[in-house]
């Protein structure tokens, strides 16, 4: 008898999904794999206005998370901020008697306008590991296991890359929900 896998919550944020190509064939490569609940967060709020309550039941209910979103300005989109700062309250996960979110992991899958190695010293002034440390310094905040991140370019390039990145994508979802969870930091 296999042991039960671990359920992984993957947060989608993207404001125009109709339009993004990669995070379509993301999102497609995520919804075999076993273990995985996916949750569209524009979908679900249009409005901006978040159920607190049943975004940390989601949360509680899962052993990892992994947040898929397009790079916009070298930040997260607004509604994950708007998330992030609305169900990640005082005293539920962090600070005294906040430890909901302790030992779960958090994984980033971002996407980005050109090719992820654009991002660096000599390019944008900071590489993609450096725009992923307010995330990671929140996950560690909360109690969270920083698993990483993987980012995957969306150039003119792309259509050729599309199986090459979803293939990949699922490995890791699948590695999550074995208890593989050793991800590198890379990009694509």
């Amino acid at each position: 008898m296999s042991p039960t896998p671990s359920r992984t919550l993957v947060l989608l944020a993207h404001p125009r999904l109709s339009a993004s190509r990669i995070n379509a064939a993301l999102l497609g490569a995520a919804r075999d794999v076993e273990g995985i609940t996916l949750h569209d967060l524009y979908h679900a709020y249009p409005d901006g206005f978040i159920d607190v309550a049943a975004e940390q039941q989601r949360l509680l209910a899962h052993d990892n998370v992994v947040l898929q979103f397009p790079i916009q300005w070298y930040a997260m989109p607004a509604l994950l901020k708007h998330w992030f700062d609305e169900v990640l309250q005082a005293g539920w996960a962090y600070g005294q008697d906040g430890h909901a979110l302790r030992g779960k992991g958090l994984f980033v899958a971002a996407t980005s306008g050109g090719d992820p190695e654009g991002y660096g010293r000599h390019a944008a002034q900071f590489t993609l590991a450096e725009l992923f440390r307010p995330i990671e310094a929140s996950a560690r905040y909360c109690g969270m296991r920083w698993l990483g991140h993987a980012a995957y370019g969306a150039n003119e390039r792309i259509n050729a890359r599309l199986p090459e990145f979803a293939a990949d994508y699922r490995a890791r979802l699948a590695a999550f929900t074995r208890g593989d969870a050793h991800p590198e930091h890379d990009s694509r």
